[in-house]
């Protein structure tokens, strides 16, 4: 990497993160109410989600594994413009949904379709982001690079979120301002990031890996719970919100907004210093938040008030911003760097598979009782805090 510009190619990627970031959270305060407003009920609003997820955890691997040949940048362009189409085709059907001109089932299932062929390709985007932070960092930086793509990340989570707040205007207002953002995210891609200074050899065969490699598994079982855990917090609280305080379509849409955005920001204290700053190990950072995330979840289910629900909210962002980076570095770093693009599509995945799951147990759970979701989440957090104690002594850095 002698003559590659690291600096310049950082700051790049990490700007281009904070607009996926963005585009991931702007639609999470919305949907909620959103659905409502179109006469779907909790489970079929989560269930697009799950869908959406599902897609991804099949896809990133198989991105993961095409970007080690055909180049980083190339899959990321890629995956950043089929974010790009998709957002604006989700968000026509939303349209018609809203005007009348799909409703019931026809428009359901229309909204899914939607969803998993954006999914299809937005998938690209992070395994081939994440391998390129990895080729862009070495064993001593490895955590704190992911650290900063993660922090990168919870910018676009708060700006998302605030961006949520033109609901006021009308619900979509917030969606068709992020396609446009998308577009000139692929563009400044395309122009702007070098390609990755690490590469495969042409002709070779891209790495194979497998969710059972011994190498990551651990992380694999750990990723894939701590995200279900997460994601059924984050696809049923619109509801929690809305139904807890009483609240209208936008006034759910600008409340949850907020604490979702003090949320990332904590998750963002938490990545840009804590992982910055302290030299904690992968498993370090994992065993410190987990405890968090038990607290977090547990406030959820004890209290119904708007202070204390944010509250938790913050501590989930906390925890998740210690959590985050800990589990990315650790699964790249049990790998050689011929395989960085491989591990991340498989790591990516774990959160799309979490987010398959934790959307529909969510939703099927609140059905039955508000606070039965997060009295689920204590019990899966507290069965990873134990695991982690288990693992660490286990985890070995690869040579």
């Amino acid at each position: 990497m002698q003559d590659f510009p690291l600096s310049h190619a950082r700051r790049t990627l990490l700007a281009s993160l904070v607009i996926v970031g963005m585009g991931f959270s702007v639609l999470f305060p919305i949907l909620a109410p959103l659905g409502r407003e179109m006469g779907l009920n909790e489970l079929q609003i989560t269930s697009i989600i799950a869908a959406s997820a599902m897609t991804v955890f099949l896809c990133a691997p198989t991105w993961g594994r095409i970007s080690d040949t055909w180049g980083r940048k190339r899959v990321m362009v890629i995956g950043l413009f089929g974010f790009t189409a998709g957002t604006v085709l989700f968000n026509s059907v939303l349209t018609a949904g809203l005007s009348g001109m799909l409703v019931g089932m026809p428009l359901f299932l229309t909204l899914l379709v939607a969803r998993i062929l954006h999914a299809a390709a937005m998938a690209a985007a992070m395994p081939s982001s994440t391998a390129y932070m990895a080729d862009i960092t070495d064993v001593a930086t490895r955590t704190k690079g992911m650290g900063a793509a993660g922090a990168a990340n919870n910018i676009g989570a708060i700006l998302g979120p605030a961006m949520a707040g033109l609901a006021v205007i009308s619900l979509l207002t917030p969606l068709w301002i992020m396609s446009g953002l998308a577009l000139l995210n692929v563009l400044f891609v395309a122009r702007f990031l070098p390609e990755a200074p690490r590469q495969v050899l042409a002709g070779r065969r891209p790495s194979r890996m497998k969710y059972t490699d011994g190498r990551i598994l651990p992380f694999i079982i750990v990723g894939v719970l701590m995200f279900m855990g997460f994601a059924l917090v984050q696809q049923t609280m619109g509801f929690r919100f809305q139904d807890a305080l009483g609240l209208s379509a936008a006034e759910t849409a600008r409340t949850l907004g907020i604490a979702m955005m003090l949320s990332a920001g904590c998750s963002l204290f938490a990545q840009g210093f804590i992982v910055q700053r302290m030299d904690l190990a992968p498993f370090t950072l994992l065993k410190l938040a987990m405890p968090l995330l038990t607290i977090a979840f547990a406030l959820m289910a004890i209290f119904d008030s708007q202070l204390m629900l944010t509250i938790a909210m913050m501590i989930l962002g906390f925890g998740m911003g210690l959590a985050g980076p800990g589990f990315m570095a650790g699964a790249s770093l049990a790998v050689s760097a011929e395989e960085q693009g491989a591990v991340a599509g498989v790591a990516g995945s774990c959160g799309p598979l979490g987010f398959t799951i934790g959307p529909l147990l969510g939703g099927a759970l609140y059905q039955i009782e508000p606070v039965l979701p997060y009295a689920v989440a204590v019990a899966v957090y507290t069965s990873l805090m134990l695991f982690m104690l288990y693992l660490g002594p286990r985890f070995k850095v690869h040579s």
